[in-house]
């Protein structure tokens, strides 16, 4: 089906994004089109500034506003600056902040070790954060990368690269989500959570 050059050129950009395909792209931008035009206004001024009013923490590697050195969570004296959370997205500092019970700053690697897609320690910020435990005293180390085989690698990765250097490394635990039923949980999981097992107090 012939499309207009505009329309088809928004719906071959939309669909470059992740998890959107063409479907989902065409929908979008139709939607966009019959909508009111302050909304396009509003997504195309949003889309124009992303990438001059953000910037990176020159600590932690966390997104912030741009013209600032460190991110919100870095600066801010009430958080425990030598209790570190190794994650590998900005997105999961986003999930880790949301339960509202870690209290210390975080390193973001951006990414993890993947030598598939040629990832490896050089193309993530693993030689900023030796160069942050070797330069202060830092307590523990937990590491949150995803339950992934890249993110698995990754973990026993650092935890070469840290021991002796930090007192205490930990990983996240892992195991069956509130919930739900142990008949439904893969291998995997079920395996984990009873590796994980705690005393009950």
């Amino acid at each position: 089906m012939f499309l207009p050059e505009p329309i088809q050129r928004l719906i071959d950009a939309l669909s470059r994004l992740p998890g959107v395909g063409p479907k989902t792209a065409s929908r979008l931008a139709f939607y966009l089109l019959r909508s009111p035009d302050e909304l396009s206004s509003e997504l195309s001024e949003a889309l124009a500034t992303i990438k001059t009013d953000i910037a990176y923490c020159q600590r932690c590697y966390n997104i912030t506003t741009a013209g600032r050195e460190l991110c919100e969570i870095c600066s801010d004296s009430r958080r425990d600056q030598n209790l570190i959370c190794i994650v590998e997205e900005p997105l999961d500092v986003i999930a880790l902040e949301r339960t509202g019970a870690f209290e210390g700053v975080y390193h973001v690697l951006d990414g993890a070790l993947s030598p598939i897609e040629g990832i490896g320690p050089e193309d993530l910020k693993i030689q900023e954060l030796m160069a942050r435990v070797e330069g202060g005293e830092v307590g523990e180390i937990i590491i949150a990368t995803n339950p992934s085989m890249e993110g698995d690698a990754t973990a026993m990765f650092l935890q070469g690269q840290l021991k002796g250097l930090v007192a205490r490394v930990t990983r996240l635990a892992r195991g069956l989500p509130m919930g739900g039923d142990l008949e439904y949980a893969d291998q995997n999981t079920i395996q984990r959570a009873l590796a994980g097992r705690q005393e009950m107090k």
